[in-house]
Order: C-alpha cells, then sequence, then structure tokens
C-alpha cells in the first residue's frame, strides 16, 4: 500500500494506492474519488467481522459509527480522502505499537490495524471536552488530519501543548492537565486556559489551528435565516 498526501498543507488529500488483495478501512464519509472497480464495504468494525460496542465507542470518541473497507479488482485501484476542515495530513506508520489520536483526526489505516476507544482517565474531561480518545494499534500505515499544519514535537522530559492542539501522540507519553501559568487569573484573563504538560520521551502532533476556537469565533458571525 502507497499512501501519498498532496496539496499540503493548507487542502491536504490522501491518495492511497492499493495492490490486489490489500484492503484500506477509512472513516465514513472521507471518500472523493476511488477507482471504477473497487468495493467497498460498510462494517462497525473490521471486515467481516462485527463489533457493535467498538462502533458506540468510537462515536464517543468523536467518529462515525461505520467504517468503510476499500478493495481493489485484479489490477489494483485507487482511493482519494479527505476530511471535513480544511488542514494537513500525515502518514505514520506503526511497528507493533499504540499511538493515540485526538477524536476527528482519525482518516484511514491499513486493515491490520485495531482501532478502539483509548481511555485518558478523568484528567480528560476537560481536555478539550474529549474524555475518549481513538487508539490505533498494531502494525502498518495510518492517516490522520489537522486542523490546519500539523507537525511533531520531540519530547524528551516535558513539554506544554494548548488541549486544542493536539492530533496524537504515542504511548509512551503521559500527561495532566495544569493552568497554562503561575496562576489562575492568567491562565483565565490571558485565555490560554488549561494545558497538557506531557512528560517522558515520545512525540507529539499539533495542529496550527483550534477547531473549538474557530467556532466560537465563527458562529456569532453567522446570520440565522
Amino acid at each position: 500500500m502507497d499512501i501519498e498526501i498532496l496539496h499540503g498543507p493548507g487542502s491536504a488529500a490522501a491518495r492511497v494506492q492499493l495492490e490486489s488483495g490489500e484492503c484500506l478501512t477509512a472513516e465514513g464519509g472521507a471518500m472523493i474519488s476511488m477507482s471504477g472497480d473497487m468495493d467497498i464495504t460498510t462494517t462497525t468494525m473490521k471486515k467481516g467481522k462485527g463489533g457493535i460496542l467498538k462502533a458506540m465507542k468510537r462515536m464517543l470518541a468523536g467518529e462515525s459509527f461505520l467504517i468503510n473497507h476499500f478493495t481493489p479488482g485484479s489490477r489494483g485501484g485507487e482511493v482519494l480522502l479527505a476530511t471535513s476542515l480544511p488542514g494537513d495530513m500525515m502518514v505514520y506508520e506503526l511497528d507493533n505499537e499504540n499511538l493515540i489520536v485526538q477524536g476527528g483526526s482519525y482518516v484511514a489505516c491499513e486493515e491490520s490495524i485495531d482501532i478502539d476507544m483509548s481511555w485518558q482517565g478523568f484528567k480528560s474531561v476537560l481536555a478539550d471536552n474529549s474524555v475518549f480518545w481513538l487508539s490505533l494499534k498494531g502494525r502498518g500505515k495510518c492517516v490522520v488530519n489537522a486542523f490546519g499544519a500539523i507537525y511533531p514535537v520531540e519530547v524528551d522530559g516535558e513539554y506544554i501543548v494548548d488541549t486544542g492542539h493536539i492530533v496524537a501522540f504515542n504511548e509512551t507519553l503521559d500527561f495532566k492537565l495544569t493552568k497554562a501559568g503561575g496562576s489562575w487569573a492568567t491562565a483565565i484573563f490571558g485565555g490560554e486556559g488549561l494545558v497538557c504538560r506531557f512528560q517522558g520521551k515520545g512525540t507529539v502532533w499539533c495542529q496550527s489551528h483550534n477547531a473549538s476556537s474557530f467556532g466560537s469565533t465563527l458562529g456569532p458571525k453567522l446570520k440565522t435565516r
């Protein structure tokens, strides 16, 4: 399976080239276009298996209830994928590890990767209102998206990231919520609020824009009919 990111970072799309016998699992509604002989199967979990409980847990994490599986014909084929918010995409190859992805940032992965909900504890209740995040585990390629540009931050010790700017992070990292400054007055009136203080060794992928802040700014400007 070959994945190429096109038109990033502003309006990225993912072109996935599939060989015969390969299968791509993607978030519902992510497809832009595909080869004419591509077969699509829609399930709640892995192709050929059930998984109502896992599908419901994905919904809690901000993803769709159903996922699509793309299988090409005998000569292979391609699928183009995109997301609703403009921004960049990233391909990450898992090597028997676990990647924690913020709800809404998952796009697609190889069929070999297990998609489940990740419980990050009650500390996540205030982390951008996301109690449950997705856990991608196994071996294979996955695609995640960001609102705006996406960039990695290598952590070796401690690092602080605004909760609304987190896309994904390695499971080797732990985090705790804390105020963004020396006092609550600075955190509240400075506009930063709560942040995540990551600890350990690993990578955090950040996005340049905050979807919640964008919605709060845009909402009052929209006229109702």
